[in-house]
């Protein structure tokens, strides 16, 4: 039977990359409101995907944007069922000048599709349904129930995801998740994400007096609050990349030999990281390689500052505040709520006298590693052997994707992570792209998915 599935995804590259193009035209920006009908626009194609493929499609409203859903449940009791995850929804396209063409024309150039969202995630989400589209259009049948949930504000922070799928816990029960949300290791090196860290996220602001004040006239007479937070800031991270912030490592467990050795093993050039990211020298825990710093520890950084007059030319005040961003990213025992507690006890005991400290908590999830042993791992690495020929590396991925502890916690499920796109295509960047080969590759891997987790079973 997979033959004709392989068969028809051969004949049909034509008219998938139509399929992929048409949704890369819809600029379904989900932080900017004057795209909400474009957003609107996206979500209704994808549900047309879903109900062409074979499947009871659905658009389900939210407080902000829908959320679609796609459920084929005629595989039997025995059979497991998959629910796919993945978004419709993209980063804003600025800054539009730095783009070789539009952002929502899609272009092809040197075998890569370039647009807004070619990776993230409209590519490499699209993989899933064709692939299902595929074997219900030639066997007329798949060999696990598939539910598909595609949202419309991962990039938002998927605020209204965890309240829709707790709302249909048992509806959507199921045995696995799938995510295509990730990437290969390199060029030509399929991979499998086995681990994630988490995130905390806050902000904190420091106040000092009520007004700018002239530096001249004030200055030397109050504490000025941008010199204030940068004081603040500098305690969090000693000289040898470790964090002070109290009950920080407290549970963390030290990397396995076998994971070290694993890691090593991965073809890694020191020298070209260095220069691909244009610095003079690399910094991190001390005791950790570049790759261990990067998947396996936790850390602390300060994303953005500011406060007083950041405009053209000088202007001779002491801001009356000062702001910054932070986030932590976290690994595998570390409570992000306990320590975003604990970030913040430690600004306030170091804030100078004279100021007053405002703190602010965004989102946060804990980290996830998985046993890659179990039989629906095994089964993911049958099935991208078959497509891209190779066997895949099982990675960590040092970023947070916060459905996969979502996906744990409501159905109590492992999520395969399994990316097909490169952490060079740009994401969130200009000039946003896809490798075409990838994106085929990819619909063969997730056809395969369907009977290697079939013939497993539950």
């Amino acid at each position: 039977m997979y033959d004709q599935v392989e068969t028809f995804l051969n004949e049909q590259r034509s008219s998938h990359l139509d399929i992929l193009q048409d949704l890369l035209r819809i600029p379904s920006v989900s932080a900017d409101s004057a795209f909400a009908g474009s957003v609107r626009e996206a979500a209704n194609f994808v549900r047309q995907q879903l109900a062409e493929a074979g499947m009871e499609a659905a658009i389900h409203e939210t407080p902000g944007h829908p959320i679609v859903t796609g459920e084929w449940r005629k595989a039997g009791a025995d059979a497991p069922t998959v629910l796919v995850y993945g978004h419709y929804d993209v980063q804003p396209p600025d800054p539009i000048d730095l783009w070789t063409t539009p952002p929502f024309e899609p272009t092809i150039r040197d075998g890569k599709i370039y647009a807004r969202g070619a990776t993230d995630d409209k590519g490499q989400m699209l993989t899933h349904i064709l692939s299902a589209a595929a074997w219900l259009k030639t066997v007329g049948r798949l060999p696990v129930n598939v539910i598909f949930v595609i949202e419309g504000e991962e990039e938002v922070g998927s605020n209204n995801l965890d309240n829709f799928l707790a709302a249909h816990k048992k509806d959507y029960a199921c045995d696995v998740a799938v995510v295509s949300d990730t990437s290969m290791y390199a060029p030509g090196i399929p991979a499998i994400t086995y681990g994630l860290r988490g995130i905390l996220a806050c902000e904190v602001t420091v106040k000092g007096p009520n007004r700018d004040l002239h530096s001249g006239v004030f200055g030397g007479s109050v504490k000025n609050p941008l010199l204030a937070l940068s004081e603040m800031l500098g305690k969090l991270q000693d000289d040898n990349g470790r964090i002070q912030i109290p009950g920080f490592y407290d549970g963390v467990t030290a990397l396995t030999a076998d994971e070290r050795d694993r890691f090593a093993a991965l073809p890694f050039d020191e020298g070209e990281f260095q220069r691909d990211l244009g610095v003079k020298a690399l910094f991190g825990e001390e005791g950790y390689s570049t790759t261990e710093r990067r998947w396996a520890r936790p850390t602390c950084d300060v994303n953005g500052m500011y406060g007083g007059y950041t405009g053209e030319g000088p202007k001779t005040i002491v801001p009356s505040s000062a702001t910054a961003k932070i986030t932590c990213r976290l690994v595998p025992h570390q409570d992000a709520k306990a320590l975003t507690e604990s970030l913040k006890d430690f600004l306030q005991d170091n804030l100078p006298q004279g100021c007053e400290m405002e703190f602010r908590t965004y989102h946060g999830a804990d980290a996830h590693v998985f046993d890659t042993s179990g039989p629906f791992f095994q089964s993911a690495s049958e099935a991208i052997k078959h497509a891209f020929g190779k066997e895949p590396v099982f990675i960590r991925e040092g970023g947070s994707i916060p459905v996969v502890a979502t996906f744990s916690e409501i159905f109590g499920v492992e999520t395969l992570l399994l990316g097909w796109g490169l952490n060079s295509d740009n994401l969130h960047s200009p000039d946003e792209h896809f490798s075409l080969d990838n994106f085929y590759g990819g619909i063969q891997a997730s056809a395969r998915l369907w009977q290697e987790l079939g013939q497993g079973g539950k």
